[in-house]
């Protein structure tokens, strides 16, 4: 994971989460529609899964990864767990596939610093990894089933 760090975390970490926001919905323009699963594909790339994992009025939480093999359970990464904030705009990594959660890291709440700078990491991975992707023209569609 990358090094870089801002020297104001807090106002840079929502300007990056408003940013994935907006790239998630330029990634997948149809988003809000999918109730399930979906899946993007591209020529010669490998797929890309969304797994939509609960829906509220004001927000929304997936799973974003790709699939390098044929079975979907042999190897998926980075396997993003993203909550966007619908009314807010905003779309924060709630984990990845090499990392826990936040409350499992930093279980006491005085740790404001390291849970924010924890919280910066995942959100900056998913920044480069969401620019990474747009450079490809995935097309969503919906899938039948969610996969677990």
């Amino acid at each position: 994971m990358s090094l870089v760090q801002p020297v104001n975390t807090a106002f840079c970490l929502e300007q990056l989460c408003e940013s994935n926001y907006r790239k998630l919905f330029k990634l997948i323009p149809n988003l809000r529609s999918f109730d399930r699963a979906a899946i993007g594909v591209t020529q010669n790339k490998p797929a890309l899964y969304l797994d939509v994992l609960e829906r509220n009025p004001y927000t929304l939480t997936i799973e974003l990864t790709h699939c390098f093999n044929q079975q979907r359970s042999e190897l998926v990464v980075p396997a993003v767990k993203i909550r966007i904030y619908l009314d807010a705009q905003l779309a924060e990594v709630i984990r990845d596939n090499d990392r826990p959660t936040v409350d499992k890291v930093y279980q006491d709440p005085g740790d404001l610093i390291e849970i924010r700078d924890y919280k910066w990491r995942l959100n900056y991975f998913l920044q480069k990894w969401l620019d990474h992707c747009l450079k490809t023209e995935y097309r969503f569609q919906r899938t039948e089933t969610a996969q677990a």
